[in-house]
């Protein structure tokens, strides 16, 4: 009885049927598009924070980088020769060195604090690594011994004879003209046995293999894919670092396919440490909490053990993304989700009045059915059957049209940029160590070499504004909870149309229909 008059009823009001169902078809399309797009931000922007913190990872400590104080030029690269340094041949000094150093911006800290972090509640894990960059200098240089007097008497000019001195000769091109150049690429120094934490978990094995625990204190390295193709090296092949050669072992890739490795060099911090004279010194510790409900107690626990250390969860480094990925992150998270309910109540809202509407043209009809005794439950149930399944129809209706959106998404699969900037000091153009061309060298080679010094010392005066860019392709995901919800939605705004419309039906009185067939 219930279902024949539940389709009667249906078909004998296509017009209340379909303009319900369209209202809560489009109000649950929006819904799973919204979602399914909210959802492939997210997975982009954990796509571009991967390479800094890792899988897994929940917080990130470090130490902020302390402004130069009056009279210093910042932690910019510098290059000291000696008179040792180089080789003079027919007036030409060929110089080559380099350095490993903590990396622009980033401030070193005592690796105690892994132990004091590790005794923290609810630290599930914890692993420290070491961001270095390696930077080589190679040139030719004149020899600027001959006009070391006068030199002098003119301040030290280098480039330029002082009057009455003699010109520089020698260099590459025999005419007192100098040829340098500076190579630089990240170095990071990690505990071979700690990858289930941190940066060196967030890649995948592209070729070889990747550290081990019996690399601690061997010369081996491991290559981001993308530089080891740049710098045309291979597993098997060896690199120089620092003037130390390592045997690369493997070459690793970022999980996302977008996304890069957090350095160009992966090698064991005991051997970073050792080579950029860091012993006992950290960059950055990652840590794994035990739960996610834990990772703002753990946070707060470091900042009171750590005052000095700068504690960041990815909630914290997520707002440094910036770009279209940020412009669609706050679209969807703000724009998306409010269009989302408003329609969604502009949905109920019409199957509520339409079902009130169409209870008020059933008056005889609802009338007569309490004079032949139905209860007034049962009469609420047959307007909330009815509305329930017009509100199933465009359930079924609006989950085809939300899946056929999330389609043409991922079809047009639109490119967003994300870009991660820092600020750090430079060290100011011919700030470094030396003292200079004809600046009281007593010889060629340390002539020379100071003269590279002045020009590769500290490069970059003042604040350096350092940007990561990476473009992201925006995949929409389904998943079935985003369907069950959809199809949840579609049955609330049914029973809440059908509730109220069945307890206006359930009130009307039988006198009401006897009058109105009169």
């Amino acid at each position: 009885m219930f279902g024949t008059y539940l389709r009667r009823e249906l078909v004998g009001r296509r017009k209340q049927t379909v303009i319900i169902a369209i209202g809560m078809a489009l109000a649950i399309a929006l819904v799973i598009i919204v979602n399914s797009v909210a959802a492939g931000v997210k997975s982009a922007q954990a796509s571009v924070l991967e390479s800094v913190y890792g899988v897994g990872t929940d917080i990130t400590v470090s130490e902020a980088a302390a402004a130069p104080t009056d009279g210093e030029g910042g932690p910019g690269q510098n290059f000291a020769f000696g008179s040792g340094d180089g080789t003079t041949t027919d007036g030409t000094t060929t110089v080559n060195q380099a350095t490993l150093s903590a990396g622009r911006g980033t401030t070193t800290f005592d690796a105690t604090a892994l132990d004091t972090i590790s005794g923290i509640d609810n630290v599930a894990a914890a692993a420290v690594t070491l961001s270095l960059s390696n930077t080589t200098f190679t040139g030719e240089l004149p020899d600027f011994s001959q006009n070391q007097g006068s030199g002098d008497a003119a301040g030290g000019t280098g480039g330029e004879a002082a009057a009455g001195g003699t010109p520089p000769q020698g260099g590459p091109d025999g005419a007192g003209g100098s040829s340098f150049g500076i190579d630089s690429f990240t170095v990071l120094g990690l505990d071979p046995a700690g990858d289930a934490v941190g940066p060196l978990s967030a890649v995948t094995l592209d070729d070889g293999r990747t550290l081990t625990a019996d690399d601690a204190g061997t010369d081996v390295a491991v290559l981001d894919a993308s530089y080891a193709t740049e710098a045309g090296l291979t597993t098997g092949d060896t690199i120089d670092i620092a003037g130390t050669t390592f045997s690369i072992v493997g070459t690793v890739a970022a999980s996302g396919a977008d996304a890069t490795t957090a350095s160009n060099v992966y090698i064991p911090l005991d051997v970073a440490q050792t080579l950029s004279g860091l012993d006992g010194q950290i960059s950055n510790v990652y840590v794994q909490a035990a739960s996610s409900t834990d990772i703002a107690q753990v946070q707060t626990d470091i900042e009171t053990a750590l005052p000095d250390a700068t504690v960041s969860t990815q909630e914290d480094l997520a707002s440094t993304v910036s770009g279209s990925l940020a412009s669609a992150s706050t679209l969807v998270s703000n724009l998306g989700t409010w269009l989302s309910l408003i329609v969604l109540a502009a949905a109920f809202l019409i199957a509520i009045l339409f079902t009130i509407s169409g209870v008020t043209r059933r008056t005889r009809e609802f009338g007569t059915l309490k004079a032949i005794g139905w209860s007034n439950r049962r009469i609420v149930g047959q307007v909330a059957g009815e509305s329930v399944v017009q509100s199933l129809i465009g359930g079924a209706v609006g989950v085809a049209v939300g899946l056929v959106g999330i389609l043409v998404v991922n079809l047009i699969s639109p490119t967003l940029s994300a870009a991660a900037s820092t600020t750090s000091a430079g060290g100011g153009f011919g700030g470094g160590q030396g003292a200079g061309p004809g600046g009281g060298s007593t010889d060629a080679a340390s002539g020379a070499a100071d003269g590279a010094a002045a020009m590769a010392g500290g490069f970059g005066g003042g604040p350096q504004a350092a940007a990561s860019t990476t473009d992201i392709v925006l995949q929409a995901p389904v998943t079935v909870w985003i369907i069950v919800i959809a199809v949840g939605i579609a049955i609330l705004g049914g029973l809440l149309a059908g509730a109220i419309g069945g307890w206006r039906a359930s009130r009307l009185r039988p006198a009401e229909a006897l009058r109105s067939v009169a």
